[in-house]
């Protein structure tokens, strides 16, 4: 039995939230996020797996987050994977406006089984990654698992964030893939929470982010 897909809930009342459509000759990508949600999920890219780890962000990230892909899968994933990487990190961008009281920095250590994986963030306003992520497998179901990379590398690019990704231990390429999302989602959900001390200034001492 098919389970029926969530409604995206409208954002409340000073909920960080957007929307960005993005059309390509190659795809055609729609992402509403909502930085203040429940992790509610709608996902729709195409593969498989790549939905399946959208979903991690959503849950453990406790971000509320719509992706309607349309892309050239019929030649291969990349050039989906690569702007949902985009269009989220713009969508992102606006959701989080000013960095006014967020904690700025978050990361975390994700497990599952044998594997184990750590990431860190900074919504520094200067892009840039760092991932090492040695797959023990070229493919999981249909998703290729050197999108990892370009995935993230067009969230970087877009958010304005500064990303490290280090699978420390794994031997089961869904257990690396999977303990890298889960770990991305808790080191955003603590890097965007709101910080009560620091009220509404920036966390940066320059003034601005």
């Amino acid at each position: 039995m098919n389970t029926p897909t969530p409604a995206f809930p409208d954002p409340g009342p000073g909920e960080r939230a957007a929307s960005v459509q993005r059309n390509t000759s190659e795809t055609r990508i729609g992402v509403r996020v909502n930085l203040d949600g429940t992790g509610v999920a709608v996902l729709a890219t195409g593969i498989g797996f790549f939905d399946h780890m959208l979903d991690q962000i959503a849950r453990h990230g406790l971000i509320d987050l719509e992706i309607q892909a349309e892309g050239d899968l019929h030649i291969d994933g990349h050039h989906t994977v690569e702007d949902v990487g985009i269009t989220l990190g713009q969508a992102f961008a606006r959701a989080v406006g000013d960095k006014k009281g967020i904690r700025r920095y978050g990361h975390a250590y994700v497990p599952l089984d044998e594997a184990l994986s750590r990431v860190v963030i900074d919504f520094s306003g200067r892009p840039g990654l760092h991932m090492r992520v040695p797959f023990k497998a070229g493919m999981i179901g249909g998703f290729d698992t050197q999108l990892t990379y370009e995935f993230f590398q067009g969230f970087v690019n877009h958010a304005g964030v500064t990303l490290h990704i280090d699978n420390l231990h794994g031997e089961n390429a869904h257990h690396q893939a999977e303990t890298v999302f889960k770990a991305f989602a808790r080191a955003l959900r603590m890097a965007l929470e709101r910080d009560a001390r620091l009220g509404d200034a920036i966390p940066s001492t320059k003034g601005s982010l």
